[in-house]
């Protein structure tokens, strides 16, 4: 490779998100919309991590569905199949393959250390099973088979990026430089959205009252409805300033879909109520995430050129992760099926 090619390539990003439901507006606008825009900057491999949703008990029909629901909706989102490798991890079979090759290079007392196992152990203590304990391995195969520059991380998925890593290092020290070693990548993180029925919290899907959190498919006028909900103070004034954490969180929200300042939002509400206020923000989100909701009913009725998408991308997904496979099992030593 020349130096002009060297300095042209695109760092490759890779990304697996769980099918776990529909995203909120807080990751819509803390994250994921600044997605469509990193396709241009990088090759950027999009995984939905089906396999690692077993840990916990699922119900068969309803996974299927979140998972066709979740592509549906990267793709909705602005996810373009065409710029970004997209695929259903469960369909390509390398993973699991790399899988159990790295277990064996990974310690036990690692595993043993890592908090979200200890986290979700606690949490279903009526199945810890071994998926649960293993499934850093399996993280650790999904990033390293692709041989990317960069992973995204949030703060409690660190510790995954660190542990792929320290196998990648542990492998490439036995049989030399097998595996690329990923950074860690922190995202552009926009704006930290909260809870709409407590703006002291995060928004999260896992809020136990519906009305604190927007779902980017809710349909409009359930939007505008919990807008209108929304916990705000006694006072009456539309402005940004500490102690008013339900007015500040709807501001941040209002601005990050409408593009004005806090001082052009206070100067448009000067006088007005908070319930003209409420309505406004409900009306500008419900507006704002109108493309995505159209695209995902279009897209989600489509089944065959989904179909078509995830079976192209499982295909791509499949001989880009071979290249690594094939040098994994001849460097350990395993004895290669002839070349058809």
């Amino acid at each position: 490779m020349g130096e002009a090619e060297k300095k042209e390539r695109k760092p490759v990003i890779l990304s697996g998100i769980q099918p776990t439901g529909i995203f909120t507006l807080g990751n819509y606008i803390g994250a994921i919309r600044n997605w469509e825009k990193l396709q241009e900057e990088a090759n950027c491999i999009y995984m939905i991590a089906d396999l690692h949703s077993l840990t916990v008990r699922q119900d068969p029909a309803a996974l299927r569905q979140k998972i066709l629901e979740c592509f549906a909706l990267l793709m909705a989102l602005g996810i373009d199949p065409e710029k970004s490798l997209m695929f259903i991890q469960s369909q390509v079979h390398t993973h699991a393959e790399l899988s159990w090759v790295l277990s064996c290079y990974t310690q036990f007392g690692e595993l043993s250390r890592m908090t979200q196992f200890k986290d979700k152990s606690a949490r279903h203590a009526d199945n810890v099973n071994a998926g649960l304990f293993t499934y850093p391995v399996l993280m650790a195969a999904d990033i390293l088979i692709y041989q990317p520059d960069l992973v995204p991380v949030g703060g409690d998925q660190k510790q995954h990026v660190e542990i792929a890593r320290d196998i990648a290092l542990r492998f490439n020290g036995i049989y030399g430089n097998v595996f690329r070693i990923p950074e860690p990548y922190i995202p552009q993180v926009g704006a930290r959205v909260k809870s709409l029925a407590d703006p002291t919290k995060k928004m999260s899907k896992s809020d136990e009252n519906p009305n604190g959190t927007i779902l980017v498919l809710d349909p409009p006028e359930t939007i505008v409805k919990k807008f209108k909900r929304a916990v705000t103070d006694s006072e009456m004034e539309v402005v940004y300033r500490e102690g008013k954490d339900g007015i500040n969180n709807l501001m941040t929200i209002y601005s990050s879909v409408t593009g004005l300042t806090f001082d052009q939002i206070a100067h448009d509400f000067d006088g007005k109520g908070y319930g003209d206020f409420k309505t406004a923000v409900g009306e500008a989100v419900a507006e704002h995430l109108r493309p995505v909701r159209e695209k995902f009913a279009q897209l989600i009725q489509d089944k065959a050129y989904l179909q078509k998408c995830y079976t192209e991308g499982a295909e791509k997904a499949l001989a880009y992760s071979s290249r690594t496979l094939e040098k994994v099992y001849k460097k350990v030593g395993f004895v290669p099926l002839p070349k058809k």
